[in-house]
């Protein structure tokens, strides 16, 4: 069960979607455009927001932009664009996942529940107790959702903290990239493009370039891996 927002200007769709997830035992509000979907965000707790593109006062996207100023909540983006360059844009500016219309309510709740999932067990580990990862200079905690490097707090956003915690609990590990799309997005699949930009954020906020990397490595072709800096061995030229 998940307190959802449902962000919809078609009544005929928003009734339907109302009715099909209040029946899976879900706690739903509504509202017909973004700056309703602000300000219900900005004053009730939800657990996903399911948003539409098409809306009458502010395009999703940029009502996207502005929900990503506020909260960090999982939202799955419902439209009727199906195109793939739209679609890794709105990945990039902060969706958890979209769907295209049409769209059963079945898919809606396998997607549903993957995006929950993913943000229900970030966190905490097996007995409840949380884990900072430790990876050289840099530590994580996902249950805070924070992230230091050398003692300095990083900036991150979701996105960008989910990308380099997974990362950190399998250093030194190459991780194929399709494995980060299928367990950092939950897609099964996507562009190489939507890595390569967080990747990029990330690197610019630990201080390194793909040129010159620290912690973030890539090997071409395969995949990424996170491991700390190779320490200088006190008999090495200088």
């Amino acid at each position: 069960m998940a307190r959802v927002l449902v962000v919809e200007d078609d009544q005929f769709v928003r009734s339907a979607l109302i009715r099909h997830l209040t029946e899976a035992a879900h706690t739903v509000r509504s509202v017909g455009t973004a700056l309703e979907a602000l300000r219900e965000v900005a004053q009730v707790g939800f657990d996903v927001v399911i948003l539409d593109l098409g809306l009458p006062d502010l395009d999703g996207a940029e009502a996207l932009k502005m929900l990503r100023g506020i909260t960090d909540v999982p939202v799955i983006i419902a439209t009727a664009r199906d195109d793939e360059t739209e679609i890794v844009r709105l990945l990039n500016a902060g969706a958890d996942d979209y769907l295209v219309k049409p769209f059963s309510v079945e898919h809606l709740s396998a997607r549903m529940a993957a995006v929950l999932r993913r943000a229900r067990t970030s966190g905490a580990g097996e007995d409840g107790e949380e884990r900072v990862i430790r990876v050289g200079g840099l530590a994580i905690d996902p249950l805070r959702r924070q992230a230091e490097l050398d003692g300095a707090l990083l900036d991150l956003t979701r996105r960008e903290f989910d990308l380099l915690a997974f990362l950190a609990r399998r250093p030194g590990v190459v991780v194929p990239r399709r494995e980060l799309l299928a367990e950092v997005w939950q897609q099964s699949y996507g562009d190489d493009q939507t890595i390569d930009v967080h990747l990029s954020w990330l690197r610019r906020k630990l201080g390194e370039t793909a040129a010159s990397p620290r912690y973030l490595h890539t090997l071409r072709g395969v995949g990424v891996k996170l491991e700390p800096p190779q320490r200088q061995r006190p008999d090495a030229p200088r």
